[in-house]
C-alpha cells in the first residue's frame, strides 16, 4: 500500500513502558530515523516510518480505548532514508550481543499480536538457560493469514531471521510449528530444514488455541510453563514468524521496523486482501485501499475474531502488533444482553488454561480481586474461548482482563 500523506505513531504500541519522544513539534526527519526511546528496560525505540515533518505530539486515539501520546508526521512523499541505514554485516561476524543490540534498535517487538519487546525475550536471565527456539508458525485465528503468505513469500528471511536469533540465545535447535492447513508453508522449511541440521518442521493439528505460546510448548515438547511462569522456566523462548523476518530486515538491509503485513477481511469490506502497510497508517486509509465498505459496517476490529479489539473510530492508526483489520457489516455485528450464567460449564470446558471462567469474571464483578487472584486470573491467556461458547452471552473475557489490569495496579502501587 503507497505511504499515507499522514502518519500517526503512538507511543504506546509494545508491552512495557511507554517511548519517550526524541523529537520536536516542527522537526524534519528521515525514513527510518529514530524518534522516540524506550523509557525503561521493557520497552521499545520508534522509528519514522515516512520522511516529512513532525506537526504534531499530542494524545490521539488509541485502538485499546482512551488517548495516547502520540507523533503525527506529514509525509513530504520523498521517502529519503535516515543516515545510518544499512546492512550490519554477516550473521557469521555479528556476536550475541551484537544480535540483541541491532534488535533494540530497530525496535522490534513481538509481531503475533503481544508486542512484547523482543531484545528483552531473547536476553534471558543466566539462571534461566534456553535450549529450544520456537517459530510460531500456528496463525490460528480466523480470517488472518499473513504469517501464511510470509512462510510462502519469504522463507529464506523468516529462516534468516530465526538462525540469528538462535544465536543471540545460544540454542542448538529452532523448531518451526505450522499448522497442517498450511501445506506449501511447511514443504518451504522442510526443503530448509534438509540442509541446515539447525531446523526442525513440526506439523501441528488445527485447533484455536494452538498458537498461544504455552499451548504451543505443550504441544510440541510436552513441557507445561508453570503457573504465573514464563516459556523460558522450561527452556524455551518463542517467536512469531513475522518477527523474525523484521530481525532478518534489520540485519541485511538495516531497516528499522517501520512496516508490517496485515490482513484486511471480513464481508463487510470489498476487496479482502494482505497488505504491507506503513506503521501508523489510519485504518480508514487501509480500508479504502481495500475497496471501502460492502454494505453498512458494524463493526471494526484490529486483529482477530477472538482477540481483535474493536476500535471505536478508524482513525485509529496501525501499530506494530496489528495482525489485521476485520470489517464486519452490520447484520454480523449481533448485540447481546447478558443472561444470568446458567452454571452449564461450558466456559470450563474451552479454557485451554485449565481455568474456572466465570468463577474469576464473577469475583471480579464484585469486587473480589484478591480471590479471582486465587483463581487464577493473572494465568488467562486472554483467547476469547469462555465468552464465545457461552449460552448466557457473559462478558467473561472482559471481566478476567479488568482483573488482570486492576491486579497488576496494584501491584504497581504496593511495589
Amino acid at each position: 500500500m503507497p505511504a499515507p500523506g499522514k502518519v500517526i505513531l503512538s507511543l504506546q504500541q509494545h508491552t512495557g513502558g511507554p517511548s519517550k519522544p526524541l523529537v520536536e513539534v516542527g522537526q524534519e526527519v528521515k525514513l527510518g530515523q529514530k524518534i522516540a526511546d524506550g523509557s525503561s528496560f521493557i520497552s521499545a525505540t520508534l522509528h519514522a516510518s515516512v520522511a516529512g515533518k513532525v506537526v504534531e505530539i499530542a494524545p490521539r486515539p488509541h485502538p485499546a480505548g482512551g488517548d495516547v501520546t502520540a507523533i503525527v508526521i506529514e509525509n513530504d512523499g520523498s521517502d529519503e532514508w535516515a543516515e545510518g541505514i544499512g546492512p550490519k554485516g554477516d550473521l557469521e561476524s555479528l556476536t550475541p550481543e551484537q544480535i540483541r543490540g541491532i534488535v533494540k534498535e530497530a525496535g522490534i517487538v513481538g509481531l503475533g499480536g503481544a508486542a512484547f519487546p523482543t531484545h528483552v525475550k531473547i536476553n534471558p536471565p543466566p539462571d534461566k538457560p534456553i535450549e529450544y527456539l520456537v517459530l510460531n508458525g500456528c496463525e490460528c485465528e480466523a480470517y488472518l493469514t499473513t504469517d501464511h503468505r510470509l512462510m510462502i513469500e519469504r522463507t529464506e528471511d523468516i529462516a534468516f531471521g530465526a538462525k540469528a536469533l538462535a544465536k543471540a540465545l545460544g540454542v542448538k535447535k529452532v523448531i518451526i510449528g505450522v499448522e497442517r492447513n498450511k501445506p506449501e508453508a511447511a514443504v518451504a522449511f522442510n526443503e530448509i530444514a534438509a540442509r541446515d541440521d539447525l531446523f526442525q518442521v513440526e506439523s501441528l493439528e488445527v485447533k484455536y488455541p494452538q498458537g498461544a505460546e504455552k499451548q504451543l510448548i505443550y504441544s510440541l515438547l510436552g513441557r507445561e510453563v508453570p503457573s504465573r511462569g514464563l516459556p523460558a522456566d522450561v527452556g524455551v523462548v518463542v517467536q512469531n514468524v513475522a518477527t523474525a523476518a523484521a530481525v532478518a530486515d534489520a540485519i541485511i538491509k538495516g531497516w528499522p521496523l517501520i512496516k508490517r503485513v496485515i490482513t484486511v477481511s471480513g464481508s463487510g469490506v470489498r476487496e479482502p486482501k494482505n497488505v504491507e502497510v506503513r506503521l501508523g497508517t489510519p485504518v480508514k486509509d487501509i480500508i479504502e485501499f481495500a475497496g471501502g465498505y460492502e454494505g453498512t459496517p458494524g463493526k471494526v476490529l484490529m486483529g482477530g475474531p477472538m482477540t481483535g479489539m474493536a476500535v471505536y473510530s478508524t482513525e485509529v492508526p496501525v501499530m506494530k502488533g496489528t495482525s489485521g483489520i476485520i470489517i464486519m457489516p452490520r447484520e454480523e455485528a449481533k448485540q447481546y444482553d447478558p443472561l444470568p450464567c446458567i452454571r452449564c460449564g461450558r466456559c470450563v470446558d474451552a479454557c485451554p488454561a485449565y481455568l474456572m471462567p466465570i468463577t474469576i469474571a464473577n469475583f471480579t464483578e464484585k469486587g473480589m480481586l484478591q480471590e479471582a487472584d486465587q483463581y487464577g486470573a493473572m494465568d488467562c491467556i486472554e483467547c476469547g474461548c469462555c465468552t464465545y461458547v457461552c449460552p448466557a452471552k457473559r462478558f467473561l473475557l472482559h471481566w478476567i482482563q479488568l482483573a488482570k489490569h486492576q491486579l497488576l495496579a496494584l501491584k504497581r502501587q504496593t511495589g
